[in-house]
């Protein structure tokens, strides 16, 4: 599935199919929370949290990618990102785009 954050693809003509997304919503331990208290009063990147953000993106990506195969697509277009946290202890990744076909 080819995913851009453009609105076109060079030399193709595009059938929009409509809008999809995935989401994923991932929980942090207690043991990192911890570890990332730590790093906050000393600095430093807190890598627990930088992975935890890469394997939510990561989820969310194949969720829109599942979404776009439902509707025949061959590509999605658009792709945008939206992270946040629910209660201070998640990750929350939403990936939107629009789902198209080309010739």
């Amino acid at each position: 599935m080819l995913l851009v954050n453009t609105d076109f693809l060079s030399g193709k003509q595009l059938q929009t199919l409509g809008l999809v997304s995935g989401s994923a919503v991932v929980a942090r331990t207690v043991d990192k929370n911890i570890r990332s208290d730590f790093k906050k009063i000393f600095g430093n990147e807190v890598k627990g949290y930088s992975e935890l953000l890469d394997d939510a993106r990561g989820l969310a990506t194949k969720h829109l990618e599942e979404d776009a195969r439902r509707l025949g697509a061959d590509a999605v277009i658009n792709v945008r990102y939206s992270i946040g946290s629910l209660m201070d202890c998640t990750i929350t990744v939403l990936a939107s785009g629009t789902a198209v076909r080309y010739q």
